[in-house]
């Protein structure tokens, strides 16, 4: 598609069309693409501002930088927040507070997801560390047990000790799925702490529970 045929896609009023139109802006230059892009950043359909968002972390600029954090922090909707956080990891290290500040301020499961899979352990265990307290901290289940597993990442590495403290605030959870996955990510922890804490989760009310505490016990004694 030509560049003006792509510039009359992205006013159409049909949605397929603008799409369309975002879709093919992946053949040209940066240059180009971002200001066409920033039209359509505050379209009245969050999959137009969600295209948006994705097509800023291919094309990469300066510009396309802060309309990624206009994106995260004023759009009303998680899916495109989410894709924007996404996205501006693409931007390396100076991305990296952006998200953090994301992650303190948004509690949704979607946007917290996206930022958990954007940072990378083996670069930045500290700050992984850090988001995984909030994740125990707050209510998402599914948050929850990404930050546990996140944790379990964590043993055998200098940030160890700190790891289990978290870990351990998440024993006595109400949430028997999270008892679970607590139980079974100990089984990494070389501490009596967290040994401790499974002959604890050995006695819970859940069959469950019990179960994922003997496979970590098994596995400690080999």
């Amino acid at each position: 598609m030509e560049l003006h045929q792509i510039k009359t896609f992205l006013d159409s009023p049909n949605p397929q069309n603008r799409m369309k139109a975002i879709t093919e802006l992946r053949h040209h230059e940066p240059s180009l693409v971002v200001p066409l892009l920033k039209q359509r950043m505050h379209d009245q359909e969050f999959i137009i501002r969600s295209f948006v968002a994705m097509g800023l972390g291919y094309k990469q600029t300066e510009e396309g930088f802060e309309l990624l954090l206009d994106l995260i922090e004023n759009d009303r909707d998680y899916n495109v927040r989410a894709e924007a956080a996404n996205s501006l990891s693409k931007y390396g290290e100076h991305a990296i507070p952006h998200l953090v500040k994301l992650f303190e301020q948004d509690s949704h499961w979607l946007v917290r997801q996206s930022i958990f899979a954007a940072i990378e352990l083996t670069n930045y265990p500290e700050i992984l560390l850090k988001l995984s307290a909030l994740g125990i901290e707050g209510d998402d289940p599914v948050v929850k047990l990404t930050a546990i597993a996140n944790l379990g990442q964590l043993a055998k590495t200098p940030y160890q000790a700190s790891a289990l403290e978290v870990l351990l605030t998440a024993v006595k959870s109400n949430q028997s799925i999270i008892r679970v996955r607590v139980a079974r990510v100990l089984k990494h922890f070389d501490d009596p702490k967290a040994q401790t804490a499974l002959l604890e989760l050995r006695e819970d009310s859940d069959y469950r529970v019990v179960a994922a505490t003997l496979e970590g016990l098994f596995s400690s004694e080999q």
